[in-house]
């Protein structure tokens, strides 16, 4: 199930956490990371899990030591079944502040053979509908605003045609300028298909140049924006500002399989190194459908505040 998060919502038009001491020469590349920035947690590395018992798993993220929260859609509904102003005051009571939320661009819809994850039943897991940018738009912004949350995030819209592109790319300048009046910033997240080029063109640049560029930011998935052959750095520097928000997962050799941060063959020194220059203000830890999230996104945030001085 190691990529499985892309199958179950990469047709969301058609459908998400030991070693050595940093050397010297190390330390000094981190010298642009701010000592102390909180580290936030992308709750669905917990999908499946967190609708069990969602107090109890918010507390067990909390405890170690994570300050920052993006939700994403839930089995139970809502915010992991409660209204926007309850999970707020949840996670506020937590110590943790609930910054960013996910949703799906288009209508969700299942790829030809794939099939729904399964539940701790073992039966194929059931949610009920999922509500879109394209189809909910002011009804989704005005119950993030509720919440008080500072970003919303459009966490996939099918781009695997030039027609599924342009229609992305009017949702996205469409919910930028509703999220705007609500001074909400809105962003757009990656998986490595918008880097595969569609008769000709890529669709991640048509997106970056055809969206407007206060209006609709990008959350940069780090890791999947390798495994799309994009260099983190490079991009900065081409789009500066543009990327307040990171996902950060690793990866293996393979770039199939995904680790804890730090686990993998991904380098993020040199990318938090860059975070400056991309704008970045807030990043969260993800890891799709782990084995053992608790276990998962611990290894994470200890090689982020040991390792990277975060």
């Amino acid at each position: 199930m190691n990529y499985n998060r892309r199958k179950f919502i990469q047709s969301a038009g058609a459908l998400a956490l030991g070693g050595l001491a940093l050397s010297s020469k190390a330390g000094s590349l981190l010298s642009n990371i701010k000592p102390g920035h909180a580290v936030g947690l992308q709750l669905y590395t917990f999908f499946g899990i967190i609708d069990e018992d969602v107090k109890g798993t918010l507390t067990k993220i909390a405890g170690l030591g994570y300050k920052e929260l993006e939700s994403a859609f839930s089995k139970k509904g809502g915010f992991y079944g409660m209204s926007a102003k309850d999970f707020k005051s949840t996670v506020n009571d937590l110590g943790m502040s609930w910054t960013s939320h996910h949703v799906l661009g288009a209508p969700f819809k299942l790829p030809p053979g794939a099939k729904m994850p399964l539940d701790a039943d073992g039966k194929p897991m059931v949610i009920p509908p999922l509500k879109n940018l394209r189809d909910n738009m002011q009804e989704l912004v005005d119950a993030v605003a509720e919440g008080g949350v500072k970003y919303l995030v459009c966490a996939n819209s099918p781009t695997g045609t030039l027609d599924e592109i342009k229609s992305t790319i009017e949702v996205l300048n469409k919910t930028g300028e509703a999220t705007k009046k609500v001074g909400i910033q809105f962003a757009y997240h990656n998986h490595d298909m918008e880097f595969h080029p569609v008769d000709g063109k890529v669709p991640y640049d048509l997106l970056l140049s055809e969206t407007d560029p206060k209006n609709v930011k990008m959350e940069l998935d780090l890791a999947w924006a390798i495994k799309g052959g994009k260099n983190p750095v490079e991009m900065f520097k081409q789009h500066p500002g543009r990327f307040p928000l990171w996902h950060v997962k690793d990866l293996d050799a393979s770039r199939e399989n995904i680790l804890p941060v730090g686990s993998g063959t991904l380098d993020f020194k040199p990318i938090f190194a860059a975070a400056a220059s991309s704008g970045m203000q807030h990043f969260f830890v993800e890891h799709d459908m782990p084995k053992d999230a608790l276990a998962s996104i611990t290894s994470s945030i200890g090689y982020l505040k040991n390792k990277l001085n975060v």
